[in-house]
């Protein structure tokens, strides 16, 4: 059987082979990172090498670098950490209705803790507007999250503008930021964050790592208990292979972020024209913003097709019907639901994903297949 034509990377990334090497290479330091011999340094300066690669592709310092299991982790770190070491100064969180679940649920989570969850709006692209989050904040708020980046349509946030708005009310910003690591910039700075989430498998490194950047002065209690490794912060020793790839993958990527981008965009965009002049008008549409979106996202809704049964009759195609991390759960995406979208078209909705190892050949042979899919389906 042919070989799946991959345009899946939001789920996940395959290894990028420097990376793959990294992580053979680091299987050979076996020393705990915490022990004081020979063994246990090297092992330490693996980590730490990979704090620093990480550290620069972000914009900060290692030391605001806490190394985790992945994006869920950080995520719950980063707000549960938060609220509940502020929950004496209030108990008020704000986010939105197109978060990812490892945040939603977090906020979730924390509501039958006792919490109350503002979640605001977003408009028909899928951004929500820096004045209804500043008008959602209290005197109670103790934390925003909004994600960088959305996972099912791409729509980018005005991150920026919703932190001047969280800095003027001295509330601290949480950003989700696993799918635009490695694909846009996310220097912590320019985006005035203060929490920020990386997930190793989203940007061509391996599954099972992640980090949590801290801006210096912001304070959290663990979530776990155990050692003080992570400035005590995440009890465990340190997945040494694991963060060597995902210390790879952050060096690799930042080389040539720019590039990348503008690359993943125009096959982004060569894909959506073959599918919209492919088909009659008004039977697909795009769901996002069509201009303040990841460069490698594209979310099309196909008229009067389930996108489950679009994908099966297109099974050379490995895409996504919804996001990968809850699609098999079925119904309608909350994210295009919270988007407004119409639901005979949201029941249509795929998204399609590249990658670095994407070629033009890839995207022009997918779209033959999805034509003929959509086709077949709509008689």
């Amino acid at each position: 059987m042919d070989q799946p034509i991959y345009l899946d990377h939001n789920a996940t990334t395959p290894l990028l082979p420097q990376v793959a090497q990294a992580m053979r290479d680091a299987m050979e330091v076996y020393g705990n990172p915490s022990s004081n011999h020979s063994l246990g340094r090297a092992a330490a300066a693996l980590v730490e090498r990979a704090r620093r690669r990480v550290a620069d592709l972000l914009g900060c310092t290692p030391q605001e670098l806490i190394f985790t299991s992945g994006g869920t982790e950080s995520n719950n770190l980063a707000i549960c950490g938060l609220a509940r070491l502020q929950a004496n100064r209030g108990t008020h969180l704000v986010t939105t209705t197109v978060e990812h679940p490892a945040v939603d649920q977090v906020m979730s989570h924390l509501e039958a803790e006792g919490h109350e969850v503002t979640r605001v709006r977003v408009d028909s692209r899928g951004r929500v507007s820096p004045l209804e989050i500043a008008e959602a904040i209290g005197d109670r708020t103790v934390l925003v999250s909004v994600m960088h980046a959305n996972n099912e349509v791409g729509t980018v946030m005005p991150l920026a503008e919703i932190a001047q708005v969280c800095r003027q009310r001295g509330v601290p910003l949480h950003t989700d930021a696993a799918q635009s690591v490695g694909k846009i910039p996310t220097r912590v700075d320019e985006l005035g964050v203060d929490l920020l989430t990386v997930a190793g498998h989203k940007l061509h490194g391996p599954k099972g790592v992640g980090a949590l950047y801290v801006r210096q002065g912001t304070a959290l209690s663990r979530i776990l208990h155990g050692a003080d490794h992570e400035r005590g912060l995440r009890p465990g020793t340190e997945n040494v292979i694991g963060l060597a790839g995902l210390g790879e993958a952050a060096g690799v990527v930042a080389e040539d972020l720019s590039a990348h981008a503008e690359r993943q965009r125009l096959l982004r965009d060569r894909l959506q024209r073959l599918l919209t002049e492919g088909l009659a008008p008004g039977q697909v549409s795009l769901n996002g913003h069509p201009t303040e979106r990841l460069p490698n996202t594209l979310n099309l809704s196909f008229r009067g097709v389930e996108a489950a049964a679009l994908l099966a009759a297109a099974p050379r195609v490995a895409a996504s019907a919804g996001a990968a991390c809850h699609s098999a759960a079925g119904g309608t995406s909350s994210v295009l639901e919270a988007m407004g979208v119409d639901p005979e078209y949201a029941q249509g909705a795929v998204r399609f994903s590249t990658g670095r190892g994407t070629a033009q050949e890839d995207v022009d042979q997918a779209a033959v297949h999805i034509l003929e899919a959509v086709r077949s389906l709509a008689r």
